[in-house]
């Protein structure tokens, strides 16, 4: 069953442990609204609690792009200057905010563009499978604006500064298998079996122990720069929840008893 947000241009869905979270705005190349945010924080809240949901993969719908930055039509309305810029911010921070602490493993499964805000979103999954086809770029440079101080990090963090800096200097697009060299996606497939990849990997996720898996996202995420420093005692949690799990039994057990192991979450 798939539910629709923001007005449709936001859609999400639940299969086999896997929450499918579609940008819907194919023609304006999955540009993201304001309204696209706000759908977007509501739908990851609501995975976040269901249990059902074991990895979160995005995606944009079409086959023109992943998303192609923030919808410009809307700049003058909410990004006409600074303080316009702020406002934008401020209505958009919930759903970044909820990107960025996603407690699951998100996969981002891109196609075509992949610019701007929306390689900002592709920055913050723990996995980038990019399409032969797919294109990265900080444009910014090409606009006469800036990127957020969080992006930038992120973008330097995965690439390193000095590749970062000639995207962000250039403002030219990356195609996939340059990406890929560079470390910005961690996989580069043929168009045709760029969603066969992504579901066999989102499922081969789900059937580990989902108590595991977190303690390692959020044990990778504190060797990040400028981490603060309450993930460290959420990493001593995450990891005392595992050795006390009925998880961990089921593991030991499976193991000895030679079958996979039936992972619950607890």
């Amino acid at each position: 069953m798939v539910g629709a947000y923001a007005s449709g241009k936001m859609l999400a869905e639940v299969e086999q442990g896997i929450g499918l979270v579609t940008f819907n705005n194919p023609s304006k190349l999955n540009a993201m609204s304001v309204e696209m945010w706000q759908g977007l924080d509501t739908i990851l809240d609501e995975f976040a609690r269901d249990e059902a949901v074991r990895v979160l993969v995005l995606t944009g719908a079409g086959h023109k792009a992943f998303v192609s930055g923030a919808d410009i039509s809307q700049f003058a309305e909410h990004r006409g200057d600074a303080e316009a810029q702020r406002e934008y911010d401020r209505g958009t921070a919930a759903g970044r905010a909820r990107l960025a602490s996603f407690p699951k493993p998100v996969i981002a499964r891109i196609r075509g563009y992949c610019l701007g805000g929306g390689l900002g979103i592709a920055l913050q999954a723990d996995i980038r499978i990019g399409a032969v086809d797919s294109q990265y770029g900080m444009p910014a440079t090409r606009l006469g604006t800036a990127n957020g101080i969080d992006l930038v990090r992120q973008l330097a963090g995965v690439i390193g500064p000095a590749y970062a800096k000639h995207m962000l200097f250039t403002g030219a697009r990356v195609q996939s298998q340059e990406a890929g060299r560079m470390g910005l996606v961690n996989q580069v497939v043929r168009d045709e079996d760029l969603s066969d990849v992504v579901v066999d990997l989102a499922r081969e996720i789900a059937d580990n122990a989902p108590l595991s898996i977190r303690a390692a996202k959020v044990t990778v995420d504190s060797t990040l720069p400028h981490v603060d420093p309450a993930l460290l005692a959420e990493i001593q949690t995450a990891v005392d929840r595992c050795a006390d799990s009925e998880d961990y039994v089921e593991g030991r057990n499976a193991f000895l008893e030679k079958r996979r192991p039936r992972f619950r979450g607890r």
